[in-house]
């Protein structure tokens, strides 16, 4: 076992942070990519975030999409008027809902396809990138990223009170 205080310790705390650092870049490389997708179709980096969240999670409520992107549902109300005059979503009425004011947000999946063009390169660029690996160096980097997207809910919840 390494110690701490030995030359293993320094080691594995230069390569700990070498992560932290490379997934801070990650972070400010995917943010530029995003704003430049949402520029391009004419959305903000919140509205992009809330139609990427329904995209991959929905239809779900709009108290449910608040909670998971972390907003107001006074601020997801103008950001789903936003989506819907632009057509990327459709609100619901949900017909068996004790209060007649309940909905449901569903994405337009036909309009998916702009998406998907504009994200094309970084998905290429991916799919050059993960053939260098073996499957199980791709489960390892799989269950790596959950695991930091866990810790980065956590420390958000921790962040918001909760």
């Amino acid at each position: 076992m390494t110690s701490v205080t030995d030359g293993g310790g320094r080691q594995r705390r230069r390569l700990t942070n070498a992560v932290k650092e490379e997934l801070r870049d990650l972070n400010i490389q995917l943010s530029q990519l995003n704003r430049r997708v949402g520029a391009s179709v004419n959305l903000k980096d919140v509205d992009w975030d809330c139609l990427d969240l329904i995209n991959r999670t929905g239809p779900l409520t709009p108290s449910a999409l608040a909670a998971e992107a972390g907003l107001h549902p006074a601020t997801l109300t103008g950001i789903l008027d936003r989506l819907q005059r632009a057509g990327w979503i459709t609100r619901e009425r949900t017909p068996d809902a004790a209060d007649r004011r309940a909905v449901t947000v569903r994405a337009n999946r036909d309009r998916n396809a702009e998406l998907f063009k504009l994200f094309a390169p970084m998905n290429e660029r991916m799919d050059v990138l993960c053939a260098d690996y073996s499957e199980a160096e791709l489960e390892l980097l799989a269950g790596f990223l959950r695991r930091i997207v866990g810790a980065g809910r956590e420390a958000t919840k921790e962040l918001a009170g909760e």
